[in-house]
């Protein structure tokens, strides 16, 4: 496995995917990655020589990702709950921070169901 950024990519994906494995790397920002890098995107991560992934290393190193951008997310979500803004206590309760409604759906942010007696009448 080739590590970029402190992670271990997939060695049989095609380079593209195998970066999207990085926290903060989506498809998109992939491919701008490997066409500054001068890398196709077809090859295969096995098939990189050490000069390609050095050049991808470089490029990846321009960008914020996994620890710092964790760290960086999860400061702006503290600062938000700490001010005391309506995202802030959407955050803290576990509630859908963007308008989403949460009468039907939302289970993700809500959690799995916890039944309320009495509900009936």
């Amino acid at each position: 496995m080739a590590r970029i950024s402190g992670i271990d990519i997939p060695r049989d994906k095609r380079v593209v995917i195998a970066l999207t494995y990085i926290y903060g790397i989506g498809k998109s920002v992939s491919q701008e990655i490997l066409a500054s890098a001068e890398v196709d995107e077809s090859t295969r991560v096995k098939d990189l020589t050490e000069d390609e992934l050095g050049r991808i290393r470089s490029e990846v190193a321009k960008i914020k990702t996994e620890g710092d951008l964790r760290r960086e997310v999860s400061m702006n979500i503290k600062r938000l709950q700490e001010i005391g803004s309506y995202r802030g206590m959407r955050h803290r309760k576990g509630l859908p921070v963007r308008g989403q409604n949460t009468r039907n759906n939302a289970r993700t942010r809500k959690g799995p169901r916890r039944t309320v007696a009495n509900k009936k009448k």
